[in-house]
């Protein structure tokens, strides 16, 4: 399944090699963006099926409260990607759950797979050990 994702990134090496992954797994990267503001308008200007998000930005810990913002008003799903996990918490609209950095290729596809397939409404058996998950 091809989606539209926009990865939300302020370690610029990281970013790259997200969207190197995506990209090779057949999905457009619709933006690579390191900061909230620029996030919003690249979410508002084109459509967007999931976000992966990092919760400390260049502008600081803008994360979740842009997640918020890209689930409730834009219905994007969203994938938070931090090694502060514990700073995340369910409630979050649009939010599937939390993948922990460091990670790796196979992390991320099984991960967006799950995440696209939830969007999507299909069935899914188990969610992927790599992704804590929100009730």
């Amino acid at each position: 399944m091809t989606a539209r994702i926009l990865i939300i990134e302020d370690e610029a090496l990281v970013a790259m090699e997200l969207r190197f992954v995506l990209e090779d797994l057949g999905h457009q990267v619709v933006g690579t963006v390191a900061d909230a503001a620029t996030a919003r308008a690249v979410a508002r200007e084109t459509e967007v099926d999931l976000a992966l998000v990092d919760i400390h930005l260049s502008d600081g810990p803008t994360g979740v409260a842009l997640a918020r913002e890209l689930g409730e008003e834009l219905g994007v799903s969203v994938l938070f990607m931090t090694a502060n996990p514990g700073m995340v918490r369910g409630g979050v609209a649009g939010a599937i759950g939390v993948l922990c950095k460091p990670t790796d290729e196979a992390a991320v596809q099984k991960c967006v797979g799950y995440a696209l397939g939830r969007r999507a409404g299909a069935p899914v058996l188990y969610a992927p050990p790599e992704l804590q998950l929100f009730a």
